[in-house]
């Protein structure tokens, strides 16, 4: 568990033709997993970790703080502009159609700039494709979406890619397969902050059947 000492900030960087599940799969996690610990925190006998997960905060996060409109037409209103979104603790970068993000300096100099600041960047899909474009990762291990394993190889052949894994947990980075796999990713890295139980019950209140390991 490496649960901060203050209340963890987590931005999850939305853009036009984000796939909406990449973003809204770790949403729901993270601003469950707080309910959840918020309820459990006020029995008695409730573990001093879970008074710190209810007080995440979930943000999402874009260029300059206006809507984005995701791959399917859903509207998303971000809460925060690079400019104002400040540190965070955990970084989310969500996939869908990236041409956009690789072809924005500004939002390539934001997560490498916010990447180099938090303890944990995780990607959702082709997520790892802007990653990659920002110099977050160079040589680590990762994975993406089935589909895009191949052009993800050919475009930075220095990354270990593993076309079979649900997630790739290297530490400081940490990348998912498609989708839904965002949201095992997600479960796990809540295990990773609040531990198994509150990850456990966060599942269970989403009635997702978590797929804990990572391959």
């Amino acid at each position: 568990m490496t649960a901060p000492s203050t209340t963890l900030s987590i931005h999850i960087l939305a853009f036009d033709e984000v796939e909406a599940l990449d973003l809204a799969g770790p949403y729901e996690v993270f601003t469950t997993a707080a309910r959840v610990a918020a309820r459990l925190a006020s029995g008695a006998d409730a573990p001093a970790g879970l008074a710190s997960a209810a007080r995440w905060q979930v943000r999402c996060v874009s260029r300059d703080g206006g809507p984005v409109r995701a791959r399917a037409g859903l509207r998303i209103l971000p809460e925060a502009a690079f400019a104002t979104a400040g540190p965070c603790d955990l970084l989310v970068v969500p996939g869908g159609v990236v041409d956009g993000p690789l072809a924005c300096p500004d939002t390539l100099a934001w997560v490498r700039e916010t990447a180099a600041r938090c303890p944990i960047t995780a990607s959702v899909c082709t997520g790892v494709f802007v990653l990659a474009a920002a110099g977050v990762v160079h040589t680590h291990r990762v994975t993406t979406h089935w589909e895009d394993v191949a052009d993800l190889r050919q475009r930075w052949p220095h990354l270990q890619v593993d076309p079979d894994a649900r997630w790739v947990d290297e530490g400081t980075v940490v990348s998912s397969a498609g989708i839904s796999a965002g949201i095992d990713m997600s479960l796990h890295l809540v295990e990773r902050f609040a531990g198994q139980a509150l990850a456990e019950r966060t599942a269970r209140q989403m009635d997702y059947r978590w797929q804990r390991e990572a391959a």
